[in-house]
């Protein structure tokens, strides 16, 4: 029970030798605040050399004819050459790897009523 009292206690000689480590953290801390405090006003100086918002005279204004619609339709992609050779990135009719034209069905696929749903999980599906 003897740690427990007056000689447990730290030593001031050790107490007063760590003053690097009272004045280490102190220091950085410091530091740290100082580049926080001058990113906080460079980043206000970089934004006030940027444009403001828009005029309402330059805003976005809808066409003549009036709202754009978005336009649903089935689509299936184009039929590949069957003649044995390979097309070149040139040879083909769209941006990508696959072109696609509108299908002549445009009645809309219906899951099949004794499918899970849930893209093979067994889930519940339609409920």
């Amino acid at each position: 029970m003897e740690s427990f009292g007056r000689d447990g206690a730290i030593p001031h000689e050790v107490v007063a030798g760590s003053a690097p480590f009272v004045l280490g953290p102190l220091l950085v801390g410091l530091v740290v605040t100082a580049m926080l405090i001058g990113a906080v006003w460079w980043g206000m100086r970089v934004r006030a050399r940027e444009p403001g918002p828009p005029r309402p005279e330059e805003q976005p204004r809808l066409p003549d004819g009036g709202a754009v619609h978005e336009v649903r339709e089935m689509r299936e992609p184009d039929e590949m050459p069957h003649d044995g050779r390979v097309l070149t990135p040139h040879e083909l009719r769209s941006l990508g790897n696959m072109s696609t034209r509108r299908a002549r069905d445009q009645k809309r696929p219906q899951w099949n009523r004794n499918s899970s749903g849930g893209f093979g999980s067994g889930g519940l599906g339609h409920h």
